[in-house]
């Protein structure tokens, strides 16, 4: 594989499974990393709700810091054009085996966790946007995807997903006949 540019990683679909940049996993492990997330966040959230002395009202903004201070936002663009498929996902800061990406059917997984971490200490923090190590997005399809075709680029910090629709089985006519 070449490279003309040292901060672009192409992958062709063998060299994916090969080389597993971005890492390509099981969806039952990304499901597993999303629960794992919410309760994290869940956890977070109660916290910040005890903190204010537990009165309702405000749960909302409770959950939405410390989902933000759980998970880096990674804003994400999908297209389709004539069957192809790009999504592309905002990933700043990440290298190609910090991110892993699963997709089955019409959903597709991205996750992304940097191996160093920002320590910004929590004594004293009122309030902090300083951003997490991690993202994760769930995204949908407009369709099925064929798995074995997939292209994924790491440029500038954005992740390129290209992927064709699945090809649909036609149906096919079958004589009954009479025993």
């Amino acid at each position: 594989m070449s490279n003309s540019n040292k901060d672009e990683t192409k992958l062709l679909p063998s060299e994916i499974k090969e080389k597993s940049l971005p890492a390509f996993v099981e969806a039952e492990k990304m499901f597993d990393k999303f629960a794992e997330i919410t309760k994290e966040t869940a956890a977070r959230a109660y916290r910040y709700f005890s903190e204010s002395g537990a009165q309702f009202g405000h749960h909302l903004e409770d959950w939405l810091r410390a989902e933000s201070e759980t998970l880096r936002t990674a804003p994400a663009k999908i297209t389709d054009v004539d069957g192809t498929t790009t999504v592309m996902v905002a990933v700043p800061g990440f290298k190609p085996e910090e991110i892993e990406v699963s997709i089955k059917d019409d959903l597709l997984m991205v996750f992304g966790q940097t191996s160093t971490e920002d320590d910004h200490g929590d004594e004293g923090v009122i309030y902090s946007e300083w951003q997490t190590n991690r993202f994760m997005r769930k995204l949908a399809l407009p369709y099925s995807v064929d798995t074995d075709h997939i292209d994924a680029t790491l440029d500038n910090g954005v992740l390129t997903l290209t992927m064709k629709k699945k090809e649909e089985i036609e149906a096919v006519k079958v004589a009954v006949k009479a025993a």
